[in-house]
């Protein structure tokens, strides 16, 4: 029988990590394909014919589909906890982002509504599924592996993003070269990402496990007041958590930089540098390969220097990316700014998601994904509407909405000095009844 690698929590297998690694590979194609690299493009320069608020009705279109989140992540993942529906809820969430992006077919010219309730839709289903498969880390690693686990899952879903970027360009390619316009290939790439993400997530749903049993009921309660009784009495004991907050402060402010260059990288690309839809494509494929080298890296980093110098040195690759990208007056520079961002990129996002699960309590590991989710949903609204409104209000300036958008990293960067994470690891343990010597 083959010994279980030390890393890995008790009763988990080899094959259970990678079905659930599996998920970071299915969704990451929705990501890159529909925010990052095609979709947001089109719909500035097809869907609202180039006017001159195309990319603020991007940023609110999406800042609507966050404000969902921000109202119900917190719950769903209490409902989570108490029901243990993780693996329910995540089906639900994955069927409902699969069918509004194949949806997304249908929009073209002008079909501004269409596309803004497509995307809502779509974008609410992926990131409530995106929580739910984060509240499973702790249930797989132990605590000291928390970063290398993670690391390895956002690892993988960037080579998933890359696949389904991969097949999208090769279709575009063909496409331009017989001569068709965007509006008659970009629909094709959306039932592309869709059916990859189908395809690619049925592994997790065979193989990955609900570890978690029904808690003891509140009496007398229904469901959703039962769901936000356990969200207030979170509240009520939120100095307890008090790492915990700051490090979800912290979030709010370098999620904003990072979730706007997610959603508006393409859109930089295009009115900035001059790259058309096939360009585009090419440089979000190549970025995706440095961030899966960038979560996987750094996600063992974080476990030998820690979670706190880790995250502080992503966030300086975040500065120096953005001057690189504001300074760039050809196309090498932009390059090596994307490429910047690929490794920061990749490593930040594993190492918040690992310090999270690092913080949670076992009883409510949902519902602090929840937390987690809220924040960087949050970030989502903040970041990319500011440079939505920047652009706007500078008539088109996209570079100083980009240096505008290095403010969010330093004020991450300040929060995050403070964080005690040992005292973090303390209030969780004391909190899910367990010792404080469990699994570092």
């Amino acid at each position: 029988m083959e010994d279980k690698p030390q890393y890995l929590a008790s009763g988990v297998s080899r094959r259970e990590v990678w079905s659930w690694a599996m998920y970071d590979f299915a969704n990451s194609g929705y990501t890159t394909v529909v925010i990052t690299a095609i979709f947001n493009a089109y719909f500035v320069a097809v869907v609202t014919r180039n006017e001159a608020w195309g990319t603020f009705a991007w940023t609110a279109a999406l800042a609507v589909s966050y404000a969902l989140i921000i109202l119900t992540a917190p719950v769903l993942g209490a409902y989570a906890d108490a029901y243990a529906a993780k693996k329910r809820l995540l089906f639900l969430s994955t069927v409902g982002c699969i069918l509004f992006t194949a949806l997304l077919y249908f929009v073209g010219s002008g079909d501004l509504w269409l596309a803004v309730v497509l995307i809502i839709l779509s974008n609410f289903f992926f990131t409530c599924g995106g929580n739910l498969i984060s509240a499973f880390l702790p249930e797989l690693a132990q605590g000291r592996a928390l970063g290398k686990v993670s690391g390895w899952g956002w690892s993988f879903g960037y080579i998933g993003g890359l696949v389904s970027l991969g097949l999208s360009l090769g279709y575009v390619t063909w496409a331009q070269g017989q001569g068709k316009p965007a509006e008659e290939f970009v629909p094709i790439t959306m039932l592309i990402t869709a059916c990859m993400f189908a395809l690619s997530c049925i592994p997790t749903f065979l193989f990955l496990k609900e570890r978690a049993l029904p808690q003891p009921h509140l009496s007398g309660r229904t469901v959703v007041r039962e769901a936000f009784a356990r969200i207030g009495d979170t509240v009520n004991h939120v100095r307890d958590y008090r790492d915990l907050v700051r490090f979800l402060a912290c979030i709010v402010f370098y999620q904003a930089g990072i979730q706007t260059v997610i959603t508006l990288a393409a859109i930089y690309a295009q009115q900035v540098m001059g790259f058309d839809t096939g360009d585009t494509m090419f440089l979000v494929l190549v970025v995706n390969v440095t961030a899966s080298v960038g979560a996987f890296g750094f996600g063992s980093v974080q476990d030998r220097i820690g979670h706190i110098p880790t995250i502080a040195l992503t966030l300086v690759g975040w500065i120096v990316m953005v001057l690189l990208a504001w300074m760039a007056e050809d196309r090498a520079m932009f390059w090596l700014a994307a490429n910047f961002a690929g490794l920061c990129l990749g490593a930040s996002q594993s190492a918040g998601r690992a310090l999270i699960g690092y913080f949670s309590p076992d009883a409510r590991r949902a519902e602090f994904f929840g937390l987690w989710g809220l924040a960087v949903n949050l970030s989502s609204i903040l970041g990319p509407v500011t440079y939505g409104l920047v652009s706007w209000i500078s008539r088109g300036d996209h570079r100083l909405a980009m240096l505008i958008t290095g403010s969010y990293f330093i004020v991450g960067l300040v929060i995050l000095i403070g964080i005690d994470v040992p005292r973090g690891r303390q209030a969780a343990l004391r909190a899910g009844g367990s010792s404080a010597t469990a699994e570092g």
